[in-house]
């Protein structure tokens, strides 16, 4: 039944006219939140009332210690929550009010003294993060692996058990010939011809026919894809992500699992955002190959190690990684002279043992097939670790300073990729020649060539620049101030690149508590999927449909593919596509909609389902979004008040009892509750 027809406001006359069905509230909630895809740059003032905007907050003993000025106590400690952690959870507010926030903030910049054993617990489910890079390999092998695997076990079993059988036979036979009281022209019983033998049903431990072990081990049929992890119905799970399955997928999707439930649950919120920013900093692809197996080392052996150490120790790492040499294929890099070395010294020792036998020279090699076999140099590496990692697109270098550090990178190889798959340094592939980067000779020699290039880089100026930038575009604004990255600059040199010291210089800064940077952020998928898990205070046994959620909104974890990462701009966000599935997302997990996740609203809104309507919508947006609402969204909540989805009866039911849930959710995917 359709509902009355209202008015249309101006704001409504922006975009298309809906049809009033029960589900209309769906496409109204997404109008309102389009406001910000219209003006992402809008001040973050428009949502504030009038009357905050005049008032100064008081001195606060909550805030003793940081320089503070613009916000009130409650909206700098939601800030702080938004900012250095995922959003808060209910009662976080009032715990970190009482403890002190620079308190707070000084053990969230030093996570190890912060007791986070109820979330180790949880990562208990997930036995692929403690595995090797070489039991990954061999635990969740590739399906056509898979099956060699198999086939080669099959034949193993079936050669030793005719080993036996034969074995067996032979002695049979010879008893045969030698019992006493045989009649010499009696018939011995026949020899069974080894190639007829076959296992016996009534034997479980025979060896099953080789047909029947390639079939049990053959494929699933469109499960190998890329997307596995979001795209589809996220409460279905793909077979190759099961609990039991042994694919590769399976490695990525704990991996994907693990990191949703760190962002939810774990008290080092700050570690978490970093591990989070460092990653998308130095983005390696899943999908590529074997780095499938090589992230789950990657991340917990490089990147969380050092999230808040020293830039260089964790520059030198990810240089050093399987991961990242197999991502920009750096363990394909060598000297192009390499080859031809290592064939003449290779053709020397032949033609020496030969003439020490009195043998005449080999022939010559075929030209054509040598020069097939030859590997040269690969810029991918050299490129991306000037761009992307140190200097910056506008860092100062030039195309021959590309080429040169990749020269002074040949021989960062891996160490038999399809095994343990280890750093190696091969010195026959690499280039000796003296280089010269940025002006700077280069010839230490052997692998230090390398590591002299990421001491240059990282005590450049420009590089202090571009982290600086990277760093305070993520914490305070996609425009960042420019006083606060040449002072966060200038402690990035001052302090030997040291992490740490950097976001004190930031949050120490006035500009970071700033009423421009306040709501300055959109989330993205990622964060939204998990602030909205913590404001609801959603209890998560299966994180797997949040994981699908988040690929489903735009951010497919471990899924991005160019070496840049996902943006750290609103506009990568906000189109229509997205803002719908935020809505829908929102709507699921209020909803109890969710498979493995339990959230209880009524008792977080402190209501129950008799509610009245208007009450229960003034009451989710003071819990939800601190009872900052726009006029405009506040108007356009209010108009679903009376939708039947809302209210749960029918038309001519007097008794309405309002769905929470719906109330919870529509509240959630306000443009309000988007912004950081």
């Amino acid at each position: 039944m359709r509902l009355p027809a209202r008015p249309a406001s101006a704001f409504f006359l922006k975009f298309p006219k809906i049809s009033a069905t029960p589900r209309s509230f769906l496409a109204a909630a997404l109008s309102f939140a389009c406001i910000f895809s219209l003006g992402v740059d809008l001040p973050a003032l428009a949502a504030i009332p009038a009357a905050a905007k005049d008032k100064k907050p008081k001195t606060d003993p909550a805030l003793k210690g940081l320089p503070i000025a613009g916000l009130s106590p409650d909206e700098a400690i939601l800030h702080a929550l938004n900012r250095l952690a995922y959003g808060p959870r209910p009662g976080d507010i009032e715990h970190v009010r009482q403890m002190g926030l620079a308190k707070w903030i000084e053990q969230q910049l030093n996570p190890n003294s912060i007791d986070d054993k109820a979330m180790e617990a949880r990562l208990q489910d997930y036995p692929t993060l403690h595995m090797s890079t070489a039991k990954l390999i061999d635990e969740y092998p590739q399906p056509k692996q898979a099956e060699k695997q198999a086939e080669k076990q099959a034949q193993a079993r079936a050669q030793q058990e005719q080993r036996r059988s034969d074995a067996a036979a032979t002695v049979v036979e010879k008893d045969m010939q030698n019992a006493p009281g045989q009649p010499a022209n009696s018939e011995a019983p026949a020899a069974i011809p080894v190639a007829a033998r076959q296992p016996s049903l009534d034997n479980p431990s025979a060896p099953a026919p080789m047909k029947q072990q390639t079939q049990g081990n053959a494929p699933t049929n469109g499960t190998g894809k890329r997307d596995v992890l979001g795209g589809g119905d996220p409460n279905n799970v793909p077979r190759a992500i099961a609990e039991d399955s042994k694919r590769p997928q399976r490695v990525v999707a704990e991996l994907s699992m693990a990191k949703v439930t760190r962002a939810i649950y774990s008290e080092r919120q700050l570690q978490q955002v970093m591990d989070d920013f460092w990653f998308n900093h130095f983005n390696v692809f899943a999908a590529k190959g074997e780095d499938r197996y090589y992230l789950t080392s990657y991340e917990r052996d490089v990147i969380q190690p050092h999230a808040l150490g020293k830039f260089k120790d964790l520059l030198t790492a990810t240089a050093k990684s399987p991961a990242m040499l197999f991502y920009l294929d750096n363990f394909l890099s060598v000297d192009p002279r390499a080859t031809q070395r290592q064939a003449v010294e290779r053709a020397m020792r032949q033609q020496r043992r030969r003439v020490g036998f009195g043998w005449p020279p080999r022939p010559s090699a075929n030209p054509q097939q040598a020069k097939k076999n030859e590997r040269g140099l690969n810029e991918n590496y050299g490129r991306e670790l000037m761009e992307l990692h140190t200097l910056g697109v506008d860092g100062g270098y030039s195309q021959k300073d590309v080429t040169e550090v990749a020269r002074c990178f040949t021989g960062w190889t891996i160490d038999k990729p399809r095994q343990h798959a280890d750093f190696k340094f091969d010195d026959r592939l690499h280039d000796p020649d003296p280089k010269y980067v940025l002006g700077k000779k280069i010839h230490a020699g052997g692998m230090r060539d390398g590591e002299q290039v990421i001491d240059l880089l990282v005590h450049h100026p420009n590089t202090a620049k571009f982290i600086s930038t990277k760093l305070a575009r993520r914490f305070v604004s996609d425009n960042p101030p420019r006083a606060l990255v040449e002072s966060m600059a200038r402690t990035f040199q001052s302090s030997d690149g040291d992490i740490r010291a950097v976001l004190k210089t930031m949050i120490w800064s006035p500009e970071f508590w700033s009423r421009e940077s306040y709501h300055a952020k959109i989330k993205t998928p990622f964060e939204l999927v998990v602030s909205e898990v913590r404001a609801l205070g959603t209890d998560v046994d299966t994180p797997l449909p949040l994981v699908q959620w988040v690929g489903r909104i735009g951010e497919p974890l471990y899924q991005c593919q160019p070496p840049t990462g996902y943006a750290d701009k609103a506009d990568a966000w906000v189109n229509t596509g997205a803002l719908l599935n935020r809505l829908n997302y929102s709507l699921a997990l209020a909803g109890n909609k969710m498979r493995g996740a339990r959230t209880d609203v009524p008792s977080l809104l402190g209501l129950d389902s008799s509610a009245d309507a208007k009450s229960a919508l003034d009451r989710a947006v003071q819990v939800f979004l601190g009872g900052q609402a726009g006029p405009t969204t506040v108007e356009t909540l209010e108009k679903q008040l009376d939708n039947p989805q809302v209210l749960q009866a029918k038309l001519d039911d007097p008794r309405k009892q309002v769905d929470l849930g719906v109330v919870a959710g529509l509240v959630l995917g306000a443009p309000e509750f988007q912004r950081r």
